[in-house]
């Protein structure tokens, strides 16, 4: 199959990479940018397991063409965000340390997914209610810890935010 040269943006910094047009974001992120912090979890768009932000928003790497969030000629288009661009200047973003703290994350497979979902939902909301929490963390499956635990979590890096310590993922 022939392959085409597409430019994407993630975590910052614009990556040239060839892709055959059926692939996967999942896929290209994992082979060829190294960044394996997304994981294949269900091979049904399920699990969240593989879950990125595309311009703040969380999208299943697993369910999007690498091809579709391409930039375009002039260097426009969607930015996306792995659980490697989270960290904030190379320490733990306030979530990513609450939930090592809180036990949110136990055989961490699903961890990089929740990380993305939750990051957005702080991003969007800096005071949600423990509804739109549970409604978040509910877009990802965890097999190992029952919830509470990312629960306090979530609610320990939004204490940690009003003390001051940044949540921004860009």
């Amino acid at each position: 199959m022939k392959k085409q040269l597409i430019s994407l943006r993630v975590n910052g910094r614009t990556h040239e990479v060839a892709i055959a047009p059926s692939e996967l974001l999942l896929d290209c992120l994992r082979r060829d940018l190294d960044l394996t912090g997304s994981k294949r979890g269900c091979e049904d768009s399920s699990c969240g397991a593989c879950t990125v932000l595309i311009d703040g928003t969380p999208m299943l790497a697993c369910a999007t063409l690498a091809a579709s969030v391409a930039l375009d000629e002039e260097g426009c288009g969607p930015a996306i965000t792995t659980v490697e661009g989270i960290a904030e200047h190379g320490a733990l973003a306030a979530i990513q340390k609450a939930y090592g703290d809180w036990g949110g994350a136990q055989c961490g497979f699903c961890t990089p997914g929740f990380m993305c979902t939750v990051s957005s939902l702080l991003e969007q909301n800096s005071d949600p209610t423990n509804e739109e929490i549970r409604d978040a963390l509910s877009s990802n499956l965890c097999r190992c810890t029952g919830y509470m635990q990312m629960y306090q979590a979530v609610r320990a890096a939004l204490d940690a935010e009003r003390r001051g310590r940044g949540l921004s993922h860009e």
